[in-house]
């Protein structure tokens, strides 16, 4: 290994937010461990580390770490991207406890039981992590209850590590995207094609409504690249006394809160 080889890890990895995150590391130089439940070939055409791990099962996070570690002998960036949630159209009164223990596990403890076995080498190497939260945990949404809730913990955790370990150089920060336009809006079932279906139109034809109707004051969803391009930044340590912050984009969706 040389001494200029950056190694980072990125769970969720297999699609959207997490495969952008992935493509703009490779880019700027990284050597990418990527993980995901379902490793898909645009994934796989990126890097030779991709892994596939149901990162909601306990063991699995420090399984990836593992690989990386053995693999790279360190790493200096932590990506905790991965989230699920179970939203039932029913809400809060639908969520049983399956529902709300699948949620955290996934998009909570994932990102516990991964930063807990990276943390030793992260601080050896005085790098960063960097969690991606949602606007949701600031304004939840009675369908995303669960997932709201979640975030919200997700949000915590960075600024709690920010405190802990920022004096022992770990740069810990949280981004917090709005809308992104990635398969959950494209989806049929997906809240776009919902949204376009209550106003009687085909989703290709509503697209150009739809920031307007959830408030983005720049009329425009954020696009996965510009997620990653901020991930890029986070990691650069350009800003190196940047630890705890919580960095949204959300095309002024918040803009009020």
């Amino acid at each position: 290994m040389t001494e200029s080889k950056r190694v980072a890890v990125v769970t969720g990895a297999g699609r959207g937010i997490g495969l952008a995150i992935v493509r703009a590391l490779v880019d700027d130089g990284y050597t990418v461990v990527a993980a995901s439940r379902t490793v898909t070939d645009a994934v796989k055409d990126l890097t030779p580390d991709a892994i596939v791990a149901d990162l909601s099962s306990p063991d699995e996070p420090a399984r990836v770490v593992r690989h990386a570690l053995d693999q790279h002998g360190g790493i200096d960036l932590l990506v905790n991207n991965v989230a699920g949630t179970s939203n039932p159209p029913g809400g809060f009164l639908e969520l049983d406890d399956e529902a709300w223990l699948h949620t955290f596990n996934v998009t909570f403890l994932s990102n516990v039981r991964a930063t807990r076995a990276a943390l030793p080498s992260l601080l050896d190497r005085r790098g960063a992590v960097v969690n991606i939260s949602s606007v949701n945990a600031k304004v939840p949404q009675p369908r995303l209850v669960a997932q709201s809730a979640v975030k919200a913990a997700v949000t915590n955790l960075g600024k709690a590590l920010a405190e802990e370990f920022g004096g022992r150089g770990l740069r810990v920060n949280t981004i917090s995207p709005g809308p992104v336009w990635t398969d959950l809006w494209t989806a049929p079932g997906g809240p776009g094609d919902q949204l376009a279906r209550r106003a009687g139109a085909e989703l290709e034809e509503f697209k150009d409504r739809l920031p307007g109707m959830v408030g983005l004051s720049t009329g425009e969803f954020a696009d996965p690249d510009e997620i990653a391009a901020l991930v890029v930044f986070l990691a650069s340590g350009k800003v190196a006394n940047m630890s705890g912050a919580d960095l949204v984009i959300d095309g002024g969706m918040t803009k009020t809160v």
